[in-house]
């Protein structure tokens, strides 16, 4: 039997605090505490602190200039970095033609793609990421099994790149 993440989590919780920044809808530690506790989360304004600084969000401003915070993109995949990828943010990967299909807990599908997009992971072109599920496109026309595969290695390993690790040839998948 799978086990299967609890939507509450710290990945899932930090997982929605991006997808609230990347929005535009965080102007202050508050703002984001309202917003996590209407999705679910129990968060306190210190936590909220520690998940600001956690997932490399900084104040900047809008092109209203109203105070918001950002998570500013870098070509050294800070994001991707900035939290490992744990095994329990992929609930579960399906595959067909060219394509992965990635299921994750609630709000965390963007994070999970902007992580996919700093990988390293040569054989993605890219990710469109929706509230649960991830979308990933392979470069080659039949290699959705493929990278079904080398997603899942990919979050065994902590969210490392493949580039120096072999692919094993067995695929794990998940049940929702």
């Amino acid at each position: 039997m799978s086990k299967v993440l609890n939507s509450k989590s710290v990945s899932a919780r930090r997982a929605k605090a991006i997808s609230l920044i990347q929005a535009g809808l965080i102007h202050s530690q508050s703002d984001l505490v309202t917003l996590l506790k209407k999705s679910g989360f129990s968060v306190t304004q210190t936590t909220a602190s520690r998940d600001l600084e956690e997932i490399g969000a900084v104040r900047g401003h809008s092109k209203d200039g109203e105070t918001i915070y950002e998570i500013r993109s870098s070509n050294d995949g800070a994001i991707a970095r900035s939290i490992p990828v744990p095994s329990q943010l992929i609930l579960s990967v399906e595959a067909s033609a060219n394509l992965a299909v990635v299921r994750t807990p609630p709000g965390g599908a963007q994070f999970l793609a902007s992580t996919l997009d700093n990988s390293g992971i040569a054989n993605i072109i890219g990710t469109i990421a929706g509230d649960d599920t991830v979308l990933v496109v392979s470069k080659k026309a039949t290699g959705g099994a493929q990278l079904a595969k080398e997603l899942l290695s990919y979050a065994k390993g902590g969210g490392r790149s493949l580039a120096s690790r072999s692919v094993g040839s067995s695929s794990r998948k998940r049940s929702r």
